[in-house]
């Protein structure tokens, strides 16, 4: 295993990746080398990109791109966890529907969730561009430390896998709408009045 810096783990991404762009930045890169000695695959990590994972205890596997030679993702999955347990109690990654996991199973890592498809990253609260996953179901792996505290409630990460906001009125969730004027704060017009009144009597 290789440290990488991040213009070399990218451009590996840029050029094996089957799906995914290269991510905005990295805590660490390394490689893997094939019997050869030359570079046959690449991981990067980095903060996790739900800000509900980013507590400073957990990273998160952002990228991982091979050439196919044999247990090579597993190995580089394997090297990020030796290398994040040190400092952090949890690390993350991301497989879209379609991949098996055999190499994260192989490595140790285990299944959290099943993630419906979303739109996108960017939502109302937060604009971001499209990292070439967009609308494609997902798993959620991780791997922890033993004494690592328990996994965060999926609830709390809906803000982070749907493209909806919660309404302060109902408490239910919606899709504001995109066209022109102020954003909408409430799915509906009595909602709105609610949110109002109970302003008013707060502060009064």
């Amino acid at each position: 295993m290789i440290r990488l810096s991040f213009s070399q783990a990218c451009a590996h991404v840029d050029r094996l990746h089957r799906h995914h762009k290269k991510p905005q930045g990295h805590m660490w890169s390394h490689g893997v080398l094939n019997e050869h000695r030359r570079l046959c695959g690449v991981a990067i990590v980095g903060r996790p990109v739900a800000r509900s994972f980013d507590d400073g205890l957990t990273v998160e596997v952002t990228r991982v791109a091979t050439d196919g030679t044999p247990n090579a993702c597993s190995a580089l999955y394997g090297a990020a966890w030796n290398k994040a347990k040190v400092d952090h109690w949890r690390a993350i990654t991301y497989t879209q529907d379609g991949e098996s996991g055999a190499s994260l199973r192989a490595a140790g890592w285990r299944l959290v969730a099943e993630l419906d498809p979303r739109r996108g990253w960017d939502t109302p609260s937060r604009r971001r561009s499209d990292r070439g996953t967009d609308g494609v179901r997902r798993q959620l792996w991780e791997k922890a430390r033993v004494d690592a505290p328990p996994f965060p409630d999926l609830a709390d990460l809906r803000h982070e896998i749907r493209h909806e906001i919660q309404c302060p009125g109902c408490g239910n969730y919606f899709t504001p709408h995109t066209g022109p004027g102020r954003p909408a704060r409430n799915c509906s017009d009595t909602c709105r009045k609610r949110t109002s009144r109970r302003r008013a009597k707060t502060a009064a």
